[in-house]
């Protein structure tokens, strides 16, 4: 048999990220055939794939691709920060990005069935995806994207990797990008009041009520004379008409010059907006908290049990 020198054990390891014991014995069972061991690997790594597919995704990056005017915008997500600096990682991101611009996948599952090979894993998207899970050690997946090729302009703006915007437009693209930052900075949730969902107008409105109702409680308590039921349905719709200029891009005031809107800003450029897509990392993903002091307690107290 061969022997398994530290050479080998480290050379096995750049090309898989595998733990170093894990290395060596897949090196000892492969007798020292290092593309015996990197198979063997493969075959153990994938399988952490599998154990790993519950585990929550609340990290990740957000990529875009544009060219001309077709594009697209995706995230992926990973468990830890770390590993949105990993290569191999932002490879896969920035290759799937493309893949949905170029292909125009009907589905999470139809983007995974692409052809794609990369770092030894393939044939498909999600083969690499399951063959890195294994490599890096963390789950990761695509959890959404928008193709653009609407035959309008398109600008993008990412604010590092965290948050991503492209905006449908026709006339400047300098005044459309700055409404991508602009969008990145303030979040709207449409482009005017009157797309504004109905469900987030409802909510608004029922908080305002239940404000209204809780001053005249108030009132009554302190003696002071309670306001008309017409006075209050005013200021209840004068609430609701407050939010919908705070959430409706349009309405709201530039980032870049607070004295106009945005609506104002895009009309002294000569440039029409039809549509927004923002993409905040993690958003909506019930993140787990990790509550380290009860973990140490729990085991604490578990082992004076067992003693």
């Amino acid at each position: 048999m061969a022997a398994i020198t530290a050479s080998m054990v480290a050379e096995l390891r750049g090309k898989t990220d595998a733990p170093m014991m894990e290395c060596k014995r897949a090196l000892t069972e492969a007798q020292g055939d290092m593309a015996k061991a990197e198979e063997l690997l493969r075959v153990k790594l994938g399988s952490k794939a599998g154990k790993a597919a519950g585990r929550i995704t609340a990290e990740g990056v957000v990529t875009c691709w544009i060219e001309g005017k077709r594009g697209a915008l995706l995230e992926v997500n990973c468990e830890t920060d770390f590993v949105t600096k990993n290569e191999s990682f932002l490879a896969l991101a920035n290759a799937a990005v493309a893949l949905v611009a170029q292909h125009h996948p009907a589905d999470i599952a139809a983007l995974g069935a692409l052809a794609y090979a990369q770092d030894g894993f393939g044939p498909t998207l999600e083969d690499v995806r399951k063959g890195l899970i294994g490599k890096i050690g963390e789950n990761m997946s695509f959890r959404r994207f928008k193709r653009f090729d609407t035959g309008c302009q398109l600008a993008a703006y990412l604010h590092g990797t965290r948050i991503g915007v492209v905006v449908e437009f026709t006339g400047d693209a300098t005044a459309a990008k700055d409404v991508a930052m602009h969008v990145a900075a303030m979040k709207p949730v449409a482009l005017s009041s009157q797309d504004v969902p109905a469900d987030l107008v409802a909510r608004e409105r029922s908080v305002a009520a239940a404000k209204a109702a809780e001053d005249a409680v108030l009132a009554t308590a302190a003696g002071k004379p309670v306001q008309s039921a017409e006075i209050v349905a005013k200021r209840v719709e004068g609430g609701v008409q407050k939010y919908l200029k705070e959430v409706s891009l349009f309405n709201q005031a530039f980032v870049k010059n607070d004295k106009q809107t945005v609506e104002q800003m895009l009309k002294a450029s000569a440039t029409q907006l039809s549509a927004f897509t923002l993409y905040v990392v993690g958003e909506g993903i019930e993140k787990k908290v990790d509550d380290f002091a009860a973990e140490v307690a729990a085991q604490v107290s578990a082992a004076q049990q067992a003693a």
